[in-house]
């Protein structure tokens, strides 16, 4: 059981290194991962990534082959694979590799059954849940990823994954998130009232308030967004009138 603990704080900390690009931090976890007999496909993904950035072709080539071997619907591993596939001049290869992931995930997504995604989604929600009441952020992230992923409320997840990059300084994170399920979702106000107040409290009011009024276009009488905008401008005025 021990092992198995290990193995997974050896695999959060070595994503975390990863996404934050920190390569050379990150390849030796991996190594220790492998030679521990890691089946996860995202192991040889970010290797292969590693491997790649540092024009070790043949290396990277096996890794992304390694991650297909044990998910063939892994899409970025494909893509990873078509890509140095086709910067070395293998276009035919490449394209095989790009179109055979894209049968299997055809394949998959025909017999994924939504009630089930649900359901998944919330196991996700519970074990994200109960890693949060211990402070484990890493492991809470990526559960509410997971669950987010597999749920049509992309939202409801979503919002709980900005409360804990904003709690553990993760800003710049926190507001992409928010920026792209607006996109997805134009009438999602709480996301839009929560990416004016993280404008707000990091002094950017214009921004603030210009969300604000994005709401109030979509509900003129929002008494929450129209509380907000005047309590900014009454800051403003008063910040203005102190300095003179």
């Amino acid at each position: 059981m021990k092992d198995v603990v290990d193995q997974s704080e050896l695999f959060v900390t070595a994503k975390e290194y990863f996404n934050e690009g920190q390569y050379r931090q990150a390849e030796p976890l991996l190594n220790q991962l492998i030679l521990r007999n890691s089946k996860n496909s995202e192991v040889f993904h970010m290797l292969g990534t590693i491997f790649y950035d540092q024009g070790k072709f043949n290396k990277a080539i096996r890794s992304f082959k390694r991650a297909l071997e044990i998910d063939p619907t892994f899409t970025d591993a494909s893509v990873g694979l078509s890509i140095i596939l086709n910067d070395l001049g293998r276009y035919e290869e490449g394209q095989k590799v790009f179109e055979d992931a894209k049968k299997v995930l055809d394949q998959k997504r025909m017999e994924e059954d939504p009630y089930v995604n649900e359901k998944l989604a919330l196991k996700h929600d519970e074990l994200a849940e109960m890693y949060t009441r211990y402070g484990r952020d890493s492991e809470a992230l990526d559960q509410f990823y997971k669950a987010m992923n597999l749920s049509v409320e992309k939202a409801k997840y979503g919002m709980k994954i900005v409360d804990i990059l904003l709690s553990s300084n993760q800003r710049k994170r926190a507001i992409q998130l928010l920026e792209k399920l607006i996109s997805e979702q134009s009438n999602f106000i709480v996301g839009r009232l929560k990416l004016g107040q993280i404008f707000y409290d990091g002094g950017e009011v214009t921004k603030a308030i210009s969300e604000w009024e994005r709401v109030l276009d979509k509900s003129p009488e929002h008494p929450q967004a129209m509380r907000l905008i005047r309590q900014a401008e009454t800051a403003e005025t008063t910040k203005m009138e102190s300095t003179l």
